[in-house]
């Protein structure tokens, strides 16, 4: 088994990811265009914002597949198949692993609203290191962001039309620094999620709380206002990641999410420069030391 650190291993890899996620696009605009003569059927899972059509469980089967015909050595972690499982056991291991989210902004799919991505990442030493992000109804024929997470890697965006790739551009790589008084004057993204429990412990009472103290005037909400620009809710986690890491956003937040969620948009985002950090940081941070990493490998 390769230990996929030269960047010869991790090019294969990257382009063996961005060709699969683009195939799985193009099954979905076509699954999208057969809707013209069939109503869209959706399954509920936890609730009635958590759903699933046959559209993801086929898209993941394809993915899968295609995966461990390739990499039949591979672990492979989807969402479809382990939500349908009935462990309910956190999967990543240090060995060579996909993590797919066949469809992330499902909720999008069924009201056509095009914040809708395939996301295929792949980790070694559960560090995120390749992640291939395809928008299949966004640039006309679709928008591929990737990266290749190493010294010798990269970042890039591409939009495709009837004929294959327009010139492919890099990602911003570093980001724009944030204003100096962050999070005053920045681009804000978090979503609203599934738990919609009305209780003070909710996942989503917390969230919309801190979407308040973001969006207050400074001095507001006890001293927690931030005063950003803006707050954006894009339906799709992953699309939220490679917005901050193409530098059209500046701060996502995020609770509740799983592998599959983040996987890709950490690759990406880490090869532009910009950090994970850990919602519940350890006790007693030095204020002018290094910011610490979230532990990718053993948290959500």
């Amino acid at each position: 088994m390769s230990s996929f650190t030269t960047i010869a291993d991790l090019e294969k890899l990257h382009s063996f990811a961005c060709n699969l996620a683009r195939r799985a696009g193009k099954y979905l605009r076509d699954d999208q265009a057969r809707r013209q003569k069939k109503a869209l059927e959706t399954r509920e899972k936890l609730n009635s914002v958590d759903l699933v059509t046959s559209a993801d469980e086929n898209i993941e089967k394809l993915i899968r597949e295609a995966v461990l015909a390739e990499y039949p050595d591979h672990a492979f972690i989807g969402e479809e198949s382990y939500s349908a499982g009935e462990e309910k056991r956190f999967l990543l291991k240090d060995g060579p692993t996909w993590i797919v989210d066949p469809i992330d902004g499902t909720v999008n799919m069924v009201h056509m609203f095009p914040m809708t991505a395939i996301s295929i990442g792949f980790c070694i030493n559960s560090i995120p290191t390749v992640g291939a992000v395809f928008a299949p109804f966004l640039g006309g024929h679709g928008s591929l962001y990737s990266a290749i997470h190493h010294p010798q890697g990269g970042a890039w965006f591409s939009e495709f039309g009837p004929d294959g790739p327009l010139t492919p551009l890099p990602i911003l790589s570093p980001l724009p620094p944030l204003p100096k008084e962050a999070p005053k004057g920045c681009l804000f993204f978090g979503e609203w999620g599934k738990d919609r429990r009305d209780s003070p412990q909710s996942n989503l009472t917390k969230k919309s709380t801190n979407f308040v103290n973001m969006a207050t005037e400074i001095g507001g909400r006890g001293g927690k206002g931030g005063m950003v620009h803006g707050l954006r809710s894009l339906g799709s986690s992953t699309m939220d990641m490679v917005y901050i890491a193409s530098g059209q956003g500046d701060i996502m937040f995020e609770a509740g999410c799983w592998e599959w969620d983040v996987c890709a948009g950490i690759a990406i985002l880490l090869q532009t420069g910009g950090i994970v950090v850990d919602s519940s940081p350890p006790d007693n941070i030095d204020e002018t030391g290094p910011i610490p990493m979230a532990s990718l490998g053993g948290r959500r």
